[in-house]
């Protein structure tokens, strides 16, 4: 296995990625496009393309803006609603696996930045179906996720004549460097179903179980494209035109609003994913059972591409993370009904072999990861650390130490007296 020289991405990145004659991949070259930009240029650019949208006739919204409490989605809507003026829907999948500092963050961002907000929630019951099936038949129990976060904002578009929806990074040209910013690229049928849903659409669904028909899918059917040419629904990415940091912006969340940080089990960044028991625990503990790198490599290259992390303190956190074995796993395993053996054995056909070996005895040793590659530190193309930052850690109004439920929907409050959290 190869990796990259600067960021340690490994060759077999599941979004794909090209290693240049120095070893360097597409997404460390893309990125320092952000630093060539003239972003002030940029920010105009959204701001005529925003003015266009702003404060239209027969309609109470300006946009819609997908969010499920993340400090980048605190970003994204203060800087639409405060800085360029639109009035936003905030519309959230319901995923099933809150965590209560998921929740409040949500509550939080709703509350704080005073906006109409709509939830989807499917029943409970077709989730676990569809996670089974997804699991059996792709090897992800995720894909309700992105399936959903990525359909019902279009859904409720068309459905409400709201022609732009704003997006927050590009994570295909933010991670990989499948696109530059330069292309402009903006969120549509297409590119949500090769990308973000790895080619597999709803109808892929039908007939694999009897449990879930047509009508079970509909919050993941895609609006038709006679609805689509309609409404002229168009996908904005707000890191097209400003250099996205989600380091400082969420830092920002935390002193502008309060966001609340969590520690997690499978990576040193304690800013993103904390609204899911699963996205940075059981789904990130797919991936490298099948890749063999997973979200820590993700933030040690984000990291490292911005020079506050050394290739050296890259590979020392991801070693440390890595094949860390999540307890979230049994909770999922519980809620699902399936055990960890049928877990394994829906993972097993889906294993990269140029990641992977399975052994004489049954047994699976990861031979392409970096716990297992003799990294070069010294190629000449890392970067200088010049920005340094540790992830903070917040005080949280509520513990969330016990991994023994997931919120389907939650009482919420921001601070310990709100709705009588404590008595007193």
């Amino acid at each position: 296995m190869n990796f990259c020289n600067r960021c340690l991405y490994p060759e077999n990145h599941a979004l794909n990625i090209i290693l240049d004659e120095q070893g360097v991949c597409s997404g460390c070259r893309v990125h320092e496009e952000k630093y060539q930009i003239d972003w002030t240029t940029k920010e105009k650019e959204l701001d005529a393309l925003l003015s266009q949208y702003k404060g239209r006739t027969g309609s109470s919204y300006d946009c819609v803006i997908p969010v499920v409490g993340t400090g980048d989605d605190f970003f994204v809507v203060d800087l639409v609603k405060n800085k360029y003026g639109l009035n936003p829907l905030l519309v959230t999948y319901n995923t099933h696996f809150s965590t209560k500092v998921g929740v409040r963050n949500l509550a939080r961002l709703i509350t704080e930045l005073d906006c109409d907000h709509m939830m989807s929630t499917v029943g409970p019951d077709t989730i676990k179906e569809i996670c089974k099936i997804t699991l059996k038949k792709f090897g992800d129990m995720y894909w309700h996720v992105l399936a959903g976060s990525q359909t019902f904002p279009v859904q409720v578009a068309t459905k409400l004549d709201i022609p732009l929806i704003i997006w927050g990074v590009n994570g295909w040209l933010d991670q990989v460097g499948m696109f530059s910013h330069h292309d402009r690229v903006e969120m549509t049928k297409k590119v949500r179903k090769e990308h973000a849903m790895r080619g597999v659409d709803a109808e892929a669904l039908i007939g694999v179980s009897d449990k879930v028909t047509h009508k079970d899918l509909q919050a993941f059917t895609y609006p038709s494209d006679a609805q689509l040419e309609k409404s002229r629904v168009r996908g904005l990415y707000i890191g097209n035109y400003v250099f996205w940091d989600s380091q400082k912006q969420i830092e920002n969340a935390i002193t502008k609003f309060g966001y609340e940080t969590h520690s997690q089990e499978r990576t040193y960044n304690t800013y993103e994913s904390i609204h899911c028991f699963n996205n940075a625990s059981v789904h990130d503990y797919i991936k490298y059972l099948k890749f063999g790198y997973a979200k820590v490599s993700d933030h040690v290259a984000r990291d490292i591409r911005l020079k506050r992390i050394s290739k050296a303190d890259g590979i020392s956190l991801i070693k440390r993370y890595l094949n860390v074995k999540p307890k979230a796993l049994q909770l999922f395993l519980d809620w699902v009904g399936i055990s960890e053996e049928e877990f394994v054995s829906c993972i097993d056909p889906f294993r990269d072999p140029a990641a992977w070996q399975k052994m004489d005895d049954g047994s699976w040793f990861c031979k392409g990861s970096v716990l297992e590659a003799a990294i070069n530190l010294h190629t000449g193309q890392e970067l200088e650390v010049v920005d340094p930052r540790e992830y903070k850690q917040t005080d949280l109004l509520e513990d969330q130490t016990a991994f023994n439920e997931y919120i389907l929907l939650g009482r919420t409050y921001m601070d310990k007296r709100n709705y009588k959290a404590v008595e007193g």
